[in-house]
């Protein structure tokens, strides 16, 4: 399998991962939107209850495997199918776990309605576990396109489906039925778009060797995982489902928009920083242009979201949503760091460092526990402020060991990302003052977005900002190099 990395093909990469978050989220924004207007804030909250269980299922299944395969280099056939094989047998132990520890759950909670959904929804297990291989070799040969084309269309069919079984008054079903079905036809599509297929072969030995670098990943996502999770768990335990929706739809938002971009980056990043694992002075480069650049995007996104927080939910959702309006606002001061969170960590991943990445995040759920523990006395939103504490110092935690590493420090970092941050604050002010020029909400909406637009762009034009510069630069090559390739290709057929 081809593993060489060039400009272009790491920009091609990130056009299409790019289209691909975008495009699905896009797709799924919409539906969210459309279900969030038909069913209830309960039902909703349902459905994170049982994504809570499904989704600590789903780190045993890729168990750092997917990781694995794409960091290393010399990875083969027998690897690819080795991790296949394991895959689906922890699969289906899983689901044999969840399908008859279902009744146990629901009766915890007090929600009969559990039981079925968690039976059907842990099917998706499964389709993890194939998608993960798949994903790895697109990711390996950098051929985003494909993850595209199959995100794409299984998003639009299964959120017509949904909407259609939300319209039939299916309730909680039809949020099972359209996330059953688009994770099945992701599997359908890929199957027949990526042109590797499972060989009969299994060695444990390969299993081994990657699993000396996968099960710190394994652990440090189960970590993750559980941590990210418990809140909701106790949020649904102590408050009720209703709540649980809303601060679920409150972290939904400015999620959707960091995962889309950073994550689209960070995805391109690992294949291309592995590439470049023996030059550190290149590695530093990349992750600095990552933080630098997803900073510059993500930071007015995030003021300008927490802004237009209330306006915003109650055009899109309705009234009935309007107290997920300071979560919102909360995760979006959280989600604003998100870039120095992924860069380092990709760094330490990219650099074979699993055991520094485990480290740190031993260390950050701990701190993240006390935190827990001292802000959940302060009700639900004091949980919510305490996730925000714990992004802010996991910054500087992220960050420490890439002094050592690639010689970069936090200082340096925050000095790449404070020119961005500060503009964004400005921009934010001029939005907020906007509320009171007596237009309607929706007129008042419109224009808030589009002078915060108007506004951060111009700033960063007149104060030169480093992340604009390079970002008109890279993209007037881009259209130039698309009009000579397309000149020389009239040219040749004339």
């Amino acid at each position: 399998m081809s593993y060489e990395v060039t400009k272009s093909k790491v920009l091609s990469s990130l056009f299409w991962k790019l289209m691909e978050r975008g495009g699905t989220q896009g797709i799924q924004f919409i539906v969210t939107i459309v279900l969030a207007r038909l069913l209830l804030p309960k039902e909703f909250g349902l459905i994170v209850l049982v994504s809570i269980f499904i989704a600590i299922a789903g780190v045993f299944v890729q168990s750092g495997f997917n990781t694995a395969l794409i960091q290393k280099k010399d990875a083969d056939e027998v690897d690819f199918s080795s991790v296949f094989y394991l895959s689906l047998i922890v699969a289906s132990l899983l689901y044999i776990i969840l399908f008859f520890s279902a009744p146990f759950i629901a009766t915890y909670f007090e929600e009969p309605y559990l039981t079925p959904v968690i039976r059907c929804l842990s099917l998706t297990l499964f389709f993890g576990a194939f998608n993960s291989i798949q994903i790895a070799v697109i990711a390996r040969n950098m051929q985003f396109k494909k993850l595209f084309v199959s995100s794409f269309g299984a998003i639009i069919i299964s959120g017509i489906l949904g909407i259609v079984m939300a319209y039939a008054s299916f309730g909680v079903w039809a949020l099972v039925g359209q996330q059953l079905t688009n994770q099945l036809l992701v599997s359908v599509i890929l199957w027949f778009t990526v042109k590797w297929r499972p060989k009969l072969i299994f060695s444990i030995e390969r299993i081994r060797s990657l699993f000396s670098f996968g099960w710190k990943l394994l652990a440090s996502s189960l970590l993750d995982t559980l941590y990210n999770n418990i809140i909701s768990l106790i949020i649904g335990k102590l408050f009720s489902p209703a709540t649980l929706g809303f601060y679920n739809r409150g972290e939904q938002f400015p999620s959707l928009i960091v995962s889309n971009i950073d994550g689209s980056i960070q995805s391109v990043m690992l294949p291309t920083l592995s590439s470049y694992q023996n030059n550190k002075q290149r590695v530093k480069e990349i992750v600095r242009r990552s933080i630098v650049t997803s900073s510059f995007i993500v930071f007015p996104m995030m003021v300008g979201m927490a802004t237009i927080a209330e306006p915003f939910i109650k055009i899109v959702l309705t009234a009935k949503w309007l107290p997920a309006v300071p979560f919102v606002q909360i995760f979006c001061a959280s989600y604003a760091f998100w870039p120095i969170h992924t860069a380092n960590l990709q760094a330490f991943k990219a650099l074979g460092r699993s055991d520094v990445f485990l480290k740190l995040e031993i260390f950050k759920k701990i701190l993240g526990l006390v935190i827990l523990g001292i802000s959940i006395r302060f009700g639900v939103y004091g949980l919510a402020l305490g996730v925000f504490i714990s992004s802010i110092l996991s910054t500087f935690i992220n960050a420490y060991p890439n002094l050592k590493l690639i010689d970069y420090s936090f200082q340096e970092q925050w000095k790449d990302i404070i020119p961005s941050l500060l503009v964004s604050w400005v921009m934010g002010a001029v939005v907020y003052s906007l509320q009171w020029i007596g237009m309607t909400i929706i007129l008042t909406l419109i224009v808030q977005v589009l002078v915060g637009i108007v506004v951060y762009v111009g700033l960063a034009k007149v104060f030169r900002l480093e992340s604009y510069t390079y970002l008109v630069t890279t993209g007037k090559a881009i259209l130039k190099g698309r009009g000579e390739r397309q000149l020389e290709y009239n040219d040749s057929h004339r």
